[in-house]
């Protein structure tokens, strides 16, 4: 994902929302910098395994609301290189193994923030780093390994081109074998799943659709057959699931609302149910009762999108749950590109 500008936002869509459904940026962006904060509680350790990627998800939310300088750059940057290893990949947070979810999320990070260059001044350098995931490309099949240990996965894929394209290196890697694996990762009903004969999923779809959007061969897509599938992921509410018979989330109005944009099929699902739900999935309050009060009066104390509603929010699906509505073209806040 990367914010963008200029005319023309794909899947723009008209209609007016329920009047106490408002977006309450602040509270949001206070909630951001409060995520490091919370070193006295447990969950703060028990999520270590996830800080890197949760640093990346908190700066696209706030990119997309037009405060990227709310947390502190040089901060920010010295976590970012206290996760690297001596072969140019990223941990989690330091003292973790090297792993390719948290090296793209170490680029995307940088990038985000135009430090790009500390790579070559205080870190292993660019070319370090594109060795290393250049080296998890399995160069029989083209797809990646997520690390050493071989698991592979269209999600590290995917991320390998991401990372790539944003440090000018793709040229390290097999891009014609990588789009021959996701094509066969298609699948009769037009989706696309993990490996080969895997379920269609809505978050693997996203992967393969960006990865060949990356590597410029997005022609390779049913779009018509793909888009049907994906518009059929908008349940009742208005929210969008991952495949079916499951409920709704808030994550996927980003998963499968870029992937429609991806395709240029957006305006085929309900853009303004959708943004209801979303924001429906802002913080809940609690009342003196403890009894949870859905979104009613927008509580502007606390902030954060939830899952579904009356949730507890996390960084995970603020960021996504943001992504959703700048797809939709909602005001105040940064057009954003799908892959």
């Amino acid at each position: 994902m990367s914010l963008v500008s200029g005319p023309g936002r794909a899947g723009e869509t008209s209609g007016s929302l329920p009047d106490e459904l408002q977006l309450t940026i602040e509270p949001h962006v206070r909630y951001i910098q409060s995520l490091d904060s919370r070193r006295d509680e447990l969950e703060y350790w028990l999520t270590e395994h996830l800080r890197l990627n949760g640093l990346y998800w908190g700066l696209m939310a706030l990119h997309l609301m037009g405060r990227p300088d709310a947390l502190p750059r040089d901060e920010t940057i010295n976590f970012v290189l206290s996760c690297q290893h001596e072969n140019g990949g990223f941990g989690a947070a330091p003292g973790h193994d090297a792993h390719m979810l948290y090296t793209v999320s170490a680029v995307q990070i940088l990038a985000m923030i135009d430090a790009l260059d500390e790579l070559e001044r205080r870190g292993k350098g660019r070319a370090l780093v594109g060795s290393y995931i250049a080296g998890l490309q399995n160069t029989r099949t083209g797809t990646f390994a997520g690390d050493e240990f071989g698991e592979e996965d269209t999600r590290f894929l995917y991320g390998a081109l991401n990372a790539l394209s944003l440090l000018h290196m793709m040229d390290a890697v097999n891009v014609n074998k990588a789009v021959d694996y996701i094509v066969s990762c298609a699948n009769f009903d037009g989706g696309y799943g993990v490996s080969p004969g895997a379920e269609s999923h809505s978050g693997q779809i996203f992967t393969c659709l960006a990865a060949l959007s990356i590597a410029k061969r997005i022609d390779l897509v049913d779009v018509d057959k793909l888009g049907r599938w994906l518009s059929e992921r908008q349940v009742e509410c208005g929210g969008l699931n991952g495949r079916p018979e499951k409920a709704e989330d808030v994550c996927y109005s980003w998963w499968v609302a870029s992937s429609l944009a991806m395709i240029g099929r957006l305006h085929w699902i309900d853009g303004d149910k959708l943004k209801e739900f979303i924001l429906r999935c802002q913080v809940c309050s609690v009342s003196a009762d403890n009894s949870t009060e859905i979104n009613a009066r927008q509580d502007t104390k606390m902030g954060g999108f939830a899952d579904r509603p009356g949730d507890m929010v996390d960084v995970f699906h603020t960021a996504f749950g943001l992504g959703g509505l700048s797809l939709l073209s909602f005001p105040d806040l940064e057009e954003v590109d799908p892959v």
